[in-house]
């Protein structure tokens, strides 16, 4: 099977992001770090001041992404890539730990990284081209028989917020602020809708990161090389030397989704995402025409146990500086 993994910009559309399932308790694991574990994680210092949170050019406002608001962030160190499947691995082969789509038995894939042979799967109601694939996890994201050996240099998919947070109390880290995942990602550049600054990615020929080209979910001409997740190293990194801060996959907060609003639209949206968890940088399938998500402000929730293919996650450590 093919080892490469293959969103309407309306402001109430925060559907077709991240399916969810119900909640499920946490694992837990003693810290411990590996010589190659820690090779693995490469890490950046990222410096302290006032910080930028959200902005006043909102492009979905149901997510509540406006206002832009000026914040202090104590310095902290950050992995430059995401969590790989090769880092992933250790912290597996070291705990034993089994992941929240393990145990569920299933997991969502994105339809296109089917193979034509597949097993008939169930669709997602609000967003059909999400499938419950039984047998999907990390070691096999597009179900039985296919295997993230192959590409052990991406991001590890297929794990919960659950999943990621044992996995930060093992390897001595945790996840990141809301504002200190866009602290990061500006990588100093101030008030920028992307990593890089502001110019925006098309289908033509700017292609800064792993997002989709063509129209969703109908075609997907991969004009950026990748049809689905990229390597966690691709594309240039921001100017803290960060990989992947937006597109590729989303990636996990510390912080739970919340949402201020005092329209009645907006809060009837967001009724039943009490205690989901804080997503940004949006993912591989992200569109300018869809879903609008891989800008820094972005912002998207699930619940705690559930799992995707495009859903991943990277580490802060409070290594302070002066």
């Amino acid at each position: 099977m093919d080892c490469i993994l293959k969103e309407a910009n309306d402001e109430l559309n925060v559907t077709c992001c991240v399916p969810n399932r119900g909640k499920a308790p946490t694992g837990s694991h003693p810290d411990k770090i590996l010589g190659l574990e820690r090779k693995l994680s490469v890490r950046r210092k990222i410096p302290g001041g006032r910080s930028l949170l959200g902005t006043d050019d909102a492009k979905i406002k149901a997510d509540g992404e406006e206002p832009l608001r000026t914040r202090r962030v104590k310095a902290f160190e950050m992995d430059v890539c995401a969590v790989s499947n090769q880092r992933f691995k250790i912290f597996v082969d070291e705990t034993g730990y089994k992941t929240d789509a393990e145990r569920y038995g299933n997991s969502f894939v994105f339809v296109d990284s089917l193979p034509p042979d597949a097993a008939p799967t169930q669709s997602v109601a609000a967003a059909p081209w999400w499938r419950v694939v039984e047998g999907a996890n990390w070691r096999e994201p597009m179900g039985p028989g296919s295997s993230a050996s192959c590409i052990d240099n991406h991001p590890v998919v297929h794990v919960s917020w659950n999943d990621a947070q044992t996995f930060a109390k093992w390897a001595g880290g945790r996840l990141p602020t809301e504002i200190e995942w866009e602290h990061a990602a500006r990588g100093g550049l101030g008030d920028v809708r992307f990593p890089w600054g502001n110019q925006e990615p098309n289908d033509i020929d700017y292609f800064p990161c792993n997002i989709w080209q063509g129209e969703f979910p109908k075609s997907n001409l991969g004009k950026d090389g990748y049809l689905g997740t990229a390597p966690v190293d691709a594309f240039e990194p921001n100017g803290y030397g960060l990989y992947n801060m937006v597109g590729n996959t989303w990636e996990y907060t510390s912080q739970v989704f919340k949402v201020k609003s005092l329209k009645k639209s907006v809060k009837n949206l967001h009724a039943d995402k009490v205690g989901f968890k804080l997503s940004k940088g949006g993912s591989f399938l992200c569109h300018s025409s869809y879903c609008y998500r891989y800008r820094i402000a972005a912002r998207t929730g699930t619940s705690a146990d559930s799992s995707t293919s495009h859903q991943s996650f990277r580490l802060v450590y409070n290594n302070l500086y002066s």
